[in-house]
């Protein structure tokens, strides 16, 4: 094969998993604006729409860390392709569910094929293309990232709004099927094999332990408010602590025994990487909270159409990917830390005042009064968003990037998941079981005010974990010299 095949080979290659990226990460993020179609066609309760986000959050964190090690054990390419193949299968199945039991179950599916498919798309690019054009290759996959994350809620939103062939919410799941297979056909013929040369080896009772114990934490946060708050919910969730310490105690012995955990505890004896986890875990939880939250009352609650909605966050969306450009190029290496403690604060004080925009307005609130709170909590995500991952990883010595990215990603996932089961209690904890309708309007803007406050608190916490980040030398040094770190990492949904 000449060296022009080879090289148009590569970047075809590159072209099919970063559609793929674009493919899941546009299913996250077009999920929430069809959340009350879903509703009303399924008759779906409130803690089955939370699983219909969470299980998907849920199911990916749990199998990306195992599926990057399928990968390196029986090939990179293989394991995307069946990853792409499980998550387009998981797609029909979503459109074609017969109700919300059959819809959640698709959708912690569709999250366990997408952690077969994307941790190999990294892994794909790195095996693909030498260390002089990853900077470049890796740009353009965060602008993929970027695109994906912009107009994954506007797609939701017009596919919902022109109820194609009268199928209401369901293309926002069918449209991956010509979009997955053609991956899937071109992706055998143009991705090339490739594996670990000593690849670790899988760590099952690991994910077991790990998956219990956050199912333990998150079910009876979800449905703990539907079912009156019992006792086995309590136990349940303080039983969650006895096999979170379970599993830290297998790990040792895990890494102790061949050297290959699921996760590698060591690096928590790094300050600043401990401390980062701890950022992405809270950062998550604020996105998990804010974006349901968010969508139910601009829908249900002030009645809006999903395409008033999904265009309601055009504002946000383009402030994120400005202030996100802004940070890593120019505001990083000159300023480090503060740059993502003021992103924190910066976007704390746009929460507080949206909650000042709804309090003012009520029901009446117009979407250019929305604007901007959106900008002001866009420019302060995106402050933190960019650079985040840098930071974390800037004291990680250097054999440990790959799973210390991995595990950035996966804590990533989990706090959205517990955000998510938190809507309970944030937001619906703060509505009566039974609203009349004419005040329906009314209790959905009171409820998104009490969110908001938790979503202002949570900030808080991630501003005071960020002190423990590397100051201005360290963070720099990532934002300098961790491009492929950057690219590990996966924006937070932006719906």
């Amino acid at each position: 094969m000449s060296t022009v095949d080879t090289d148009r080979r590569r970047w075809i290659a590159l072209a099919i998993v970063m559609v793929a990226s674009f493919m899941d990460l546009v299913d996250v993020t077009i999920v929430n604006i069809a959340v009350p179609s879903i509703q009303e066609d399924t008759g779906a309760s409130f803690s089955a729409i939370q699983w219909v986000t969470g299980g998907y959050a849920l199911a990916f964190a749990i199998g990306l860390i195992t599926g990057g090690r399928l990968g390196d054990i029986y090939g990179r390419k293989r394991l995307f392709l069946v990853g792409i193949g499980g998550f387009t299968l998981a797609s029909a199945l979503c459109g074609l569910a017969t109700g919300p039991d059959m819809l959640v179950a698709m959708r912690v599916l569709q999250g366990g094929t997408a952690a077969l498919m994307v941790p190999q798309v990294l892994s794909i690019i790195h095996a693909t293309f030498p260390a002089e054009e990853r900077g470049k290759v890796f740009g353009m996959f965060g602008a993929v990232v970027g695109l994906g994350a912009v107009s994954g809620p506007l797609i939701g939103a017009l596919l919902t709004e022109w109820d194609l062939f009268g199928l209401a919410w369901r293309p926002i799941f069918l449209i991956n099927l010509p979009v997955g297979l053609a991956g899937l056909l071109a992706g055998r013929h143009f991705i090339s094999e490739s594996k670990a040369q000593k690849a670790l080896k899988l760590d099952l009772v690991g994910v077991a332990l790990a998956s219990v114990g956050l199912l333990m934490l998150i079910y009876p946060l979800t449905h703990g408010r539907e079912a009156g708050w019992p006792l086995w919910g309590y136990l349940s969730m303080a039983g969650s602590l006895a096999v979170f310490a379970l599993f830290v105690v297998y790990e040792k012995a895990k890494a102790r025994r061949d050297g290959s955990p699921l996760v590698e505890l060591s690096l928590f004896r790094v300050k600043s990487f401990a401390a980062g986890i701890g950022v992405q875990l809270t950062f998550g939880v604020v996105c998990g909270i804010f974006f349901l939250v968010w969508t139910l009352y601009m829908q249900m609650g002030l009645g809006w159409s999903p395409l008033k909605a999904g265009s309601t966050g055009i504002p946000f969306s383009l402030a994120v990917s400005t202030a996100a450009g802004l940070s890593v190029q120019k505001l990083v290496p000159r300023f480090g830390r503060r740059v993502l403690q003021t992103g924190a604060l910066v976007m704390a004080a746009g929460v507080l005042t949206y909650i000042g925009e709804a309090h003012r307005y009520g029901t009446a609130i117009a979407p250019w009064q929305m604007a901007l709170p959106l900008v002001v909590m866009g420019l302060g995500m995106g402050l933190i968003v960019a650079p985040i991952t840098d930071a974390i990883l800037a004291e990680v010595p250097r054999e440990h990037a790959g799973s210390a990215s991995g595990l950035i990603n996966t804590v990533q996932q989990v706090g959205n998941a517990l955000g998510l089961g938190l809507v309970s209690v944030a937001f619906f904890g703060a509505m009566d079981d039974v609203v009349a309708p004419a005040e329906v309007g009314n209790a959905f803007s009171g409820a998104f005010e009490h969110a908001m406050w938790w979503v202002a608190g949570v900030l808080v916490v991630v501003f005071l974990l960020m002190f423990a980040l590397p100051r201005r030398k360290a963070v720099a040094a990532g934002a300098e010299s961790g491009t492929e770190a950057v690219g590990a990492a996966r924006e937070p949904e932006l719906v």
